[in-house]
């Protein structure tokens, strides 16, 4: 009943239609899921370098190609979009004070997520995973949870920053 007095308000009376993260905030906040986006891209680069050596061109390699560069890009949008997400509503004075380099490695994840979008590069996925990984692991320091390093257990098996919530 209510979502039918909204939409008829609405139809009379157009409202701007919003979205956003967690500006009430919500206060769940976690770089995994950029840290998986940049394995993501970089298994894509690997997938795209394979498929280039192959030397095949038919139709399903094309189609291939395309998805594959498709899930890179968005998983480049991912990065940034995460990493943007927890610089902006979580980062505040005291993770500054604490670790002054946020700033300057947010921008570096900024800059590097473009360079990988923009090529089939691998070592500028990996150098993105490396800053992503630095910036895990800041987060997680700044919340008290320590935090290792293990190779991921699947392609492209690249060393991730997790953190240790049994320690916690």
């Amino acid at each position: 009943m209510l979502h039918n007095v909204m939409q008829y308000l609405d139809n009379k009376k157009s409202f701007e239609h919003v979205s956003a993260h967690c500006d009430i905030p919500c206060k769940i906040y976690d770089p995994i899921n950029a840290q998986i986006a940049v394995l993501t891209i970089i298994r894509m680069v690997d997938l795209l370098t394979e498929l280039e050596q192959k030397g095949v061109n038919t139709l399903a390699d094309q189609a291939e190609l395309q998805r594959l560069i498709s899930q890179k890009e968005e998983h480049g949008i991912v990065v940034k979009k995460e990493i943007t997400t927890i610089w902006g509503d979580y980062i505040k004075a005291p993770q500054l004070e604490a670790y002054p380099e946020l700033h300057e490695l947010t921008h570096s994840i900024m800059l590097l997520s473009s360079k990988a979008k923009q090529g089939i590069d691998k070592e500028a996925s990996l150098q993105l995973l490396e800053k992503v990984n630095r910036f895990a692991d800041i987060f997680w320091a700044s919340k008290g949870v320590k935090t290792y390093t293990a190779t991921c257990p699947y392609p492209p098996q690249q060393q991730v920053v997790y953190p240790d919530l049994k320690a916690s």
